[in-house]
């Protein structure tokens, strides 16, 4: 029996054939095991998970909707398509876990463990990331505007294709990244250790925000930028239960 955590199913009929459950879930279940356990689109409204253990879930297409999971253990979890909307995830484990596609936007991961993570496509516009461990990561085609990756660990993560526009990688360290096409417009890169990245280009330096600090690959150099850059993320209220849309706004 869990105390405190409240779990409904509605279920849909489709033809008279198939049966589709959909389960809501809120309420406290803190340390809570729930390791390899199928819960497929369930909605966790209110949750507080905290340190609970979901290692190998399936929670694919999964909406977390103001939940705290922090300090919880989700390696190898599936969370392929899943909505993460103003969540906590901080100091949370996801190691080789799958969050390719997530909908990530707002939601807190700082000191999170997303070594080896599969985070390609994903949408993580104004996401929290400081002080992460996502070494050997793969951000490839992930939205990532305005997102705070500051003094994380990003050793041999692959951005390929990654729109980074306005983020923070202040102090960050990228050894063996790979930066292959990579949107890097108003990214502030002070104290960022981009000395043994990959698929680093002038172009896309002579786009961002550097310092005196900044390393970087030889034969390469960065730029200050006047001032701050100001990137203002705008979130529209969504519409019975839509997702917000968000707008980034850049200027100098």
């Amino acid at each position: 029996m869990l105390i405190g955590f409240g779990v409904s199913r509605a279920w849909a009929r489709d033809d008279g054939v198939d049966t589709v459950r959909v389960m809501s879930i809120g309420g406290s279940c803190p340390n809570c095991q729930l390791s390899g356990r199928k819960l497929p689109n369930a909605r966790f409204i209110g949750a507080n998970l905290s340190g609970a253990t979901l290692v190998a879930a399936d929670l694919q297409g999964a909406s977390f909707f103001g939940s705290n999971f922090s300090g919880a253990d989700l390696a190898k979890a599936e969370l392929h398509g899943a909505s993460l909307f103003g969540s906590n995830f901080m100091n949370a484990d996801f190691t080789d876990a799958d969050l390719s596609g997530i909908q990530g936007h707002g939601a807190n991961f700082m000191g999170a463990v997303l070594a080896r993570a599969n985070v390609q496509d994903a949408t993580l516009i104004g996401a929290e990331l400081p002080r992460v461990n996502a070494h050997d990561a793969n951000f490839s085609r992930a939205q990532m505007f305005g997102a705070d990756l500051a003094q994380g660990h990003f050793e041999r993560a692959v951005f390929r294709g990654a729109d980074l526009i306005g983020a923070n990688l202040v102090g960050a360290i990228f050894a063996g990244a790979d930066f292959t096409g990579t949107t890097l417009a108003h990214a502030s890169l002070a104290g960022a250790d981009l000395s043994g990245a990959k698929g680093l280009s002038q172009e896309q330096l002579d786009l961002a925000c550097a310092s005196p600090t900044t390393r970087l690959p030889s034969g390469l150099v960065g730029r200050s930028c006047k001032g701050d850059p100001r990137v203002m993320i705008l979130r529209s209220t969504p519409i019975h239960g839509a997702a917000p849309r968000y707008v980034v706004e850049m200027g100098q």
